[in-house]
């Protein structure tokens, strides 16, 4: 679809209209946005729009329309389908060798698993090896209690944080901020960073690494703009 509007603006309701018409989600459904920091951000987004649209420029639009198309459904079904990452957290998992990244291992991810630890009051299983080990039932339900407390919109940029990164201990860090974006990031792709330094990259990779980062800063720029 090409451009066909000229006016971009929102309403008192949140509504985001082109031309005075409210923008829909795919549902059909108005684009109805209750902070207004997220609403002047996915006007901004249509504002921008030049020739035809391109959703992989309008995060913040796509994932205001999950939030009211597919989340909002069923909130406690989307939040436990999150909280299964909490049974195999990438921090739980640890390189036997060698020595150098079960150091990075350990800068990036102890800090992470000790704040968990306190503010859930939990334990984990740390794993040398790649071998699954159950995590302790208390630890996985509380986990599990702490993102099913979180909002619609907090799960809809916390979606792409835990999916992409691998780690439901990070994003949680993250939007209770006790990590920024930018640690977390560092922290679930220490992995790809330790094989990036060691044998580097291709074309095909890049373009998978930048795709990543893409959308996993989007989930934390929508948290943010909830504030």
């Amino acid at each position: 679809m090409k451009r066909f509007w000229s006016d971009v603006a929102v309403d008192g309701e949140g509504v985001v209209r082109l031309d005075g018409r409210p923008v829909r989600t795919p549902g059909r459904v108005p684009l109805t946005l209750p902070f207004a920091a997220l609403a002047d951000a996915v006007a901004g987004e249509w504002r921008a729009v030049e020739g035809e649209i391109d959703p992989r420029a309008m995060p913040m639009t796509g994932l205001s329309n999950a939030v009211i198309d597919r989340i909002a459904i069923d909130v406690p079904a989307f939040a436990a389908s999150l909280a299964t990452f909490g049974e195999s957290d990438l921090l739980y998992y640890r390189a036997p060798e060698p020595p150098a990244l079960v150091a990075r291992q350990a800068e990036l991810w102890d800090p992470l698993l000790a704040w968990a630890r306190h503010r859930y009051d939990v334990h984990f299983e740390i794993v040398r090896g790649v071998m699954h080990r159950a995590q302790p039932a208390a630890t996985i339900a509380r986990l599990g209690d702490a993102i099913a407390a979180r909002s619609p919109w907090e799960l809809a940029g916390l979606s792409p944080i835990v999916t992409i990164g691998g780690s439901l201990v990070a994003a949680l860090a993250l939007v209770e901020k006790a990590a920024s974006a930018e640690d977390a990031w560092r922290a679930v792709e220490a992995d790809e960073d330790w094989q990036t330094e060691q044998w580097g990259r291709d074309e095909v990779s890049i373009a998978a690494l930048e795709s990543r980062r893409r959308d996993f800063f989007a989930g934390a720029r929508f948290l943010e703009l909830l504030d």
